[in-house]
């Protein structure tokens, strides 16, 4: 076997072990059920939310975002030059004068931005009984009045209605659902991209130093994630589901990334990176209008806070110095 597909393999087995590691552990440890918490374990918890939250801002900003960015103008400054576009005849191939990347990424917050504003109104306009004719059982649950617009709320008025935040399911998913569901498939959608450029790398060290920055932020953004199903309430079925899916992402991109280096195929293009846009868009959109405004929503004290948020962030943008 040659040195560079074992380097490969030995990271396409590491990427799955430490994500599937990093995401069980507060997914499967009691300890991190913060519904039962009390006191000072409480406390603590809502502090290690505010660190994920700081870790999905700067996953956002730093790594989402940027690698879309990056991806998204370099395919069309392809394109630029193998049409031979003359825009000015002393600048025969100036790209065209418009933000495009920043267009693609604010299609894919609106995209998630209407999409759940049509879920609550489908919801909220369905009539309030349960047992009336016509009714659309995917609304049961959000039609209640009552039912809160937040991660890990609880109904003290209505207790038979189920506030999961998990996939949506016969019988009543949540406007969390909706969003845990963007939120997973967004990082799954990033870390199929991140694989793929871990296995068209053509160098040993190469390939090594990406899987490196990769192994890193994947990690951290693994727990983060594990920790936000256990604090919305997602079921726990639903919770491994999530994550054994999003730990194998990067391994099959990484395996495609494989095929095609070794049949001299080319990866990315310009589908891709328009994918890659979107994603980042939805996931400004959880960032900014779910995960932020729900730990910033906590008692507990603003500059505490304030402190972990920044050390989540300081975190994913010290990565990417290496990503």
């Amino acid at each position: 076997m040659e040195p560079l597909l074992t380097v490969k393999i030995g990271c396409l087995v590491a990427l799955l072990f430490i994500t599937l590691v990093c995401g069980l552990i507060p997914a499967q440890v009691k300890w991190f059920q913060i519904k039962a918490a009390k006191g000072r374990h409480r406390r603590i918890l809502s502090f290690i939310g505010c660190f994920a939250a700081g870790v999905f801002l700067g996953a956002c900003l730093m790594h989402t975002a940027a690698d879309a960015l990056t991806d998204i103008q370099g395919e069309l400054g392809k394109r630029l030059q193998q049409v031979r576009w003359r825009r000015d005849a002393r600048d025969p191939l100036a790209p065209l004068d418009y933000p495009f990347a920043e267009l693609v990424i604010s299609l894919g917050f609106f995209l998630v931005f209407l999409t759940e504003s049509l879920v609550l109104h489908c919801c909220h306009v369905a009539p309030p009984s349960h047992g009336a004719p016509g009714k659309d059982p995917a609304c049961s649950a959000p039609s209640v009045p009552s039912v809160p617009h937040s991660h890990g709320a609880t109904v003290p008025s209505v207790p038979s209605v189920p506030h999961s935040h998990g996939v949506p399911v016969p019988g009543g998913p949540s406007p969390g659902s909706f969003r845990a569901l963007v939120l997973f498939i967004t990082l799954s959608l990033h870390s199929l991209f991140e694989g793929l450029a871990v296995g068209v790398q053509q160098g040993e060290a190469g390939a090594l130093q990406l899987c490196l920055a990769v192994l890193a932020h994947k990690g951290v953004i693994a727990f983060s994630l594990g920790l936000q199903l256990v604090q919305s309430g997602t079921r726990p079925r639903w919770r491994l589901l999530y994550l054994g899916i999003f730990a194998l992402m990067s391994p099959c991109g990484m395996a495609i990334g494989i095929g095609l280096s070794l049949s001299g195929g080319a990866a990315g293009g310009l589908a891709m990176a328009l994918v890659e846009g979107v994603a980042a868009g939805t996931f400004l959109y959880i960032t900014f209008l779910e995960i932020l405004p729900h730990e910033l929503s906590s008692h507990e004290p603003p500059l505490a806070k304030f402190s972990f948020i920044a050390l989540g962030f300081t975190v994913m943008a010290t990565i990417a110095v290496w990503a």
